[in-house]
């Protein structure tokens, strides 16, 4: 098996459980699958590709002071 042929398969593999996973999530609050969609990729996924770098700023910005700091 090729290296093609794996990540196809790995690749369709994570695409079949996150779409079950997203379906059993609307399940189970009684939401249709593409609220849940929406959920993931117009709320929550936008607010970590804005939230995590800015953390990650704050952080460094925050190192930065604390070594400054003991010096």
């Amino acid at each position: 098996m090729s290296i093609f042929q794996t990540l196809q398969r790995l690749g369709s593999e994570a695409y079949v459980y996150c779409t079950d996973f997203t379906i059993n999530l609307a399940n189970l609050t009684n939401t249709s699958y593409y609220e849940v969609n929406f959920l993931f990729f117009c709320v929550l996924y936008p607010l970590l590709l804005i939230g995590l770098p800015t953390v990650a700023l704050v952080f460094k910005i925050r190192l930065t002071r604390l070594k400054a700091k003991n010096v």
